[in-house]
C-alpha cells in the first residue's frame, strides 16, 4: 500500500494580508519556495528510503537521518508558523483566555513574556526559531531556542508558539535588521486559535 506524502499546507490568508507587517513577495518567496523546498526534500528521502529498503541496498544512515530530520523539522516548524498567524486586523493584541492566565501565572505578564521570548529569539545563533512550549507533567510553560529546525529540541514537550527567524523570513522587508521583524511579529498573531490549541493539550 503507498503511503502518504507530505504536503505543503495552504496559507489561511491571502498573500497580502499579512501587510506592512510582512509582504506579498516575502510571503510568497517563504512560504511558496522554502517551505515547498522542505516539503520535496523530506519526501525525496522518504521515498528514497522506502526504495532501499525494498531492493535491499544500503544509504548513508546518518547523513540521511541528519537530512530527514532537518527538513521534516522545518516542515513541522513552518505548519505551526503559518497557522498562528492571522491579518492584523483579525488579531487580538495580547493572548487571550486560558493561555491569556497561564501566561500571567508563569510569567508574570504578557509584557515579560514578550519580552523573553523577543530575546530568546533575537539571540538565536545563524538560523533557527524561538517556541514556546508547554509541560505537562508540570503544567508550565517555557521558551526554547531551536537552531536550524532541529538543534536543541526538548523531546515531549508540545509547542504553541513559534517565529521563524532564518533570514529567509524577513531579509526581504527587514533586511538584516531581526530585531523589528519580531516586534512586527507580534501584531499578527491569532491568540484566539492558540488559546483553543493550548486548552486542548491540557
Amino acid at each position: 500500500m503507498a503511503k502518504e506524502l507530505y504536503k505543503l499546507p495552504p496559507l489561511k490568508f491571502g498573500y497580502v494580508d499579512l501587510e506592512p507587517y510582512i509582504s506579498e513577495e516575502q510571503l510568497r518567496i517563504h512560504h511558496d519556495k522554502h517551505h515547498q523546498g522542505y516539503v520535496n526534500n523530506t519526501n525525496s528521502i522518504l521515498q528514497m528510503m522506502e526504495k532501499a529498503r525494498k531492493d535491499g541496498t544500503d544509504f548513508d544512515y546518518k547523513a540521511v537521518s541528519k537530512a530527514l530530520s532537518f527538513n521534516l523539522g522545518g516542515h513541522v516548524l513552518h505548519d505551526f508558523f503559518w497557522w498562528e498567524l492571522t491579518p492584523a486586523e483579525k488579531a487580538s493584541k495580547e493572548p487571550v483566555g486560558e493561555l491569556a492566565e497561564a501566561i500571567k501565572e508563569d510569567f508574570g505578564s504578557f509584557e515579560r513574556f514578550k519580552k523573553e521570548f523577543s530575546q530568546v529569539a533575537g539571540s538565536v545563533e545563524g538560523s533557527g526559531w524561538a517556541a514556546l512550549t508547554f509541560c505537562d507533567d508540570t503544567k508550565r510553560l517555557g521558551i526554547m531556542q531551536i537552531e536550524k529546525h532541529n538543534v536543541n529540541l526538548i523531546p515531549h514537550f508540545p509547542i504553541l508558539l513559534v517565529v521563524d527567524v532564518w533570514e529567509h523570513a524577513y531579509y526581504l522587508d527587514y533586511k538584516n535588521e531581526r530585531g523589528k521583524f519580531i516586534d512586527a511579529f507580534w501584531n499578527i498573531l491569532d491568540w484566539e486559535e492558540l488559546d483553543k490549541y493550548f486548552k486542548k493539550l491540557q
